[in-house]
């Protein structure tokens, strides 16, 4: 049986930590010559405020009973596997383990990280913690562009090669694109549920339909962008688009109405296409300098 603290950390969201990194470190070597070593403590950062955000959001939502209906993936706290005191602990160990990496990055580059790094796991904790979490008022995707999309893919950027450039940038707003996709659909399957919970997700204030074409505008963004980078800094980037056979699956079944357990697909076609799109970038990238 898989271990319980494996599927807790929910290792399908990694790829929204990998993807922003390996775009980041790209548009580095575009830049000049990386320092190998911090990108391999980026990356550390980024995979540990990811599972911190997991287990965080799963203590935070299994204490209030937002979890008690489940049509996702199973819930550590909701479903008895494990304590909320142990899954709290969790959480702050995986950003005791983000924080120790970004000391040593701050160390090495500048202490102005110090200050990023705190408001990522602030964020990270008050996404679905405290007395007023904002998550639960809607602005979780504004979370998730800003920290796994702009702050993950310019900060490595920044450290490989202590500069932020344009491209980094742009491809930041690539990641957050695709990491706030599959943000919306997730929130697009529970809107029934998080109505009930009084958690007033983006979904939930849009609706469903106006949720669809958000994931619809999200995904052929993280193309635009692609497109624009390509005819202003890199043009390999154009490649991108050979990843996007691999969005018409998800995009056809949102399109189509698909609701509840009838989305879990799409969460998965959605992570599938971060990788591909992820991986035809970064070797774009790498392509040339």
């Amino acid at each position: 049986m898989t271990n319980r603290w494996v599927v807790g950390s929910r290792p399908r969201t990694l790829p929204a930590a990998v993807v922003p990194v390996a775009l980041g470190t790209g548009a580095a070597w575009q830049a000049g010559d990386v320092v190998w070593w911090r990108v391999a403590l980026a990356l550390v950062v980024s995979l540990a405020l990811q599972v911190g955000v997991n287990f965080a959001n799963d203590y935070s939502d299994g204490i209030r009973g937002t979890d008690d209906v489940r049509v996702g993936p199973v819930r550590l706290v909701a479903s008895g596997l494990a304590a909320p005191g142990a899954v709290k602990r969790a959480a702050f160990a995986a950003f005791g383990v983000a924080a120790a990496a970004g000391l040593a990055l701050a160390v090495a580059t500048t202490w102005w990280l110090l200050a990023v790094g705190a408001a990522a796991i602030a964020a990270a904790w008050f996404y679905t913690g405290g007395s007023h979490p904002y998550g639960y008022a809607g602005f979780g995707e504004l979370f998730v562009f800003v920290f796994f999309g702009l702050v993950a893919t310019a900060g490595t950027t920044y450290v490989a090669v202590e500069q932020i450039t344009g491209l980094a940038i742009v491809m930041g707003v690539a990641a957050g694109c695709l990491s706030c996709a599959l943000l919306v659909v997730n929130n697009l399957r529970d809107i029934p549920t998080d109505t009930v919970a009084g958690k007033r997700t983006l979904a939930v204030r849009l609706g469903g339909g106006a949720t669809r074409v958000l994931f619809v505008a999200l995904v052929l963004g993280a193309f635009v962008v692609a497109v624009v980078a390509a005819l202003t800094w890199h043009q390999p980037l154009i490649g991108t688009l050979l990843s996007f056979g691999v969005a018409i699956p998800p995009l056809r079944t949102v399109r189509r109405g698909a609701k509840g357990p009838a989305l879990i697909p799409v969460l998965a076609g959605t992570g599938r296409l971060q990788i591909v799109y992820g991986a035809i970038a970064c070797f774009c990238l790498f392509l040339e300098r």
